[in-house]
C-alpha cells in the first residue's frame, strides 16, 4: 500500500510537471538517497527524489480494539491507520543550484494547490486507499540535521511533507512478487 501511494505521487507530480513546466522527462522518481553501502542510489542528476522517511501509527480519531462475534463465527482485526513522512530531495548537479531551488518550489506549490488526493480527483490512485491528505511538516534545523545523516547523505534543498490516513486491513496483500535470482536455460529441462 505504501508502494501504491507513493508510485502514484510520482505519477501525479510528473504528469503536474509535464503539463505546467513543458518538460518531456520524469523529474520526480521514488528512490533512497543512498544505498545501504553508501553510494548514491541515484541514476543521472537533476532529479526530485521522493523518500520515505518514516511511517507512524495515526492515534488520534480511529478505534483500534478489534471486532469479534463469537456466535457468528467472527474474528476481524482492527483496521490500522498510518502517517507517512517522506522527504522531497533536490539531487542536481553541481552548477545547477538555482534550478534545485526551483524545483523545490514547485513541490510545495503543487501541495499548495492539490493537499488531498481521493478517487474523484486523481483516478489513478488504487483502490484500497481512500484519501491521502499532504501537510507540510515544520522541523527545526536540527531536526533537519538529524534526517540528513540518518539517511547518510548530504544535504540537498528539500522539503518533508506528512501523508495522513493510509489505512491498512486485512485485504493487503494482492501478490508476492519474489525476485528472480537465477534464469535456468531450458537446456536443463528433461523431456523424457
Amino acid at each position: 500500500m505504501i508502494y501504491e501511494a507513493l508510485s502514484c505521487l510520482v505519477d501525479e507530480i510528473n504528469e503536474h510537471f509535464r503539463i505546467r513546466l513543458k518538460v518531456s522527462e520524469d523529474k520526480v522518481i521514488l528512490s533512497a538517497i543512498v544505498n545501504q553501502d553508501g553510494s548514491i542510489a541515484i541514476q543521472g542528476e537533476n532529479k526530485i527524489l521522493l523518500t520515505l522517511i518514516n511511517i507512524e501509527k495515526e492515534t488520534v480519531g480511529r478505534n483500534n480494539s478489534s471486532f469479534s462475534v463469537a456466535s457468528l463465527g467472527i474474528n476481524k482485526s482492527p483496521v490500522l491507520t498510518v502517517n507517512l513522512h517522506v522527504l522531497f530531495s533536490a539531487y542536481f548537479s553541481n552548477g545547477n543550484y538555482p534550478e534545485s531551488l526551483r524545483f523545490i518550489s514547485f513541490i510545495i506549490a503543487f501541495f499548495q494547490q492539490k493537499s488531498a488526493f481521493n478517487r474523484v480527483n486523481t483516478p489513478r490512485l488504487d483502490p484500497e486507499i481512500d484519501k491521502l491528505i499532504f501537510e507540510m511538516a515544520s522541523i527545526s534545523p536540527e531536526q533537519l540535521n538529524n534526517v540528513w545523516g540518518c539517511l547518510g547523505a548530504k544535504y540537498m534543498p528539500s522539503v518533508i511533507y506528512k501523508i495522513r490516513m493510509l489505512t491498512y486491513n486485512n485485504n493487503i496483500i494482492r501478490e508476492i512478487r519474489p525476485l528472480v535470482s537465477d534464469v535456468e536455460s531450458d537446456n536443463n529441462i528433461d523431456n523424457s
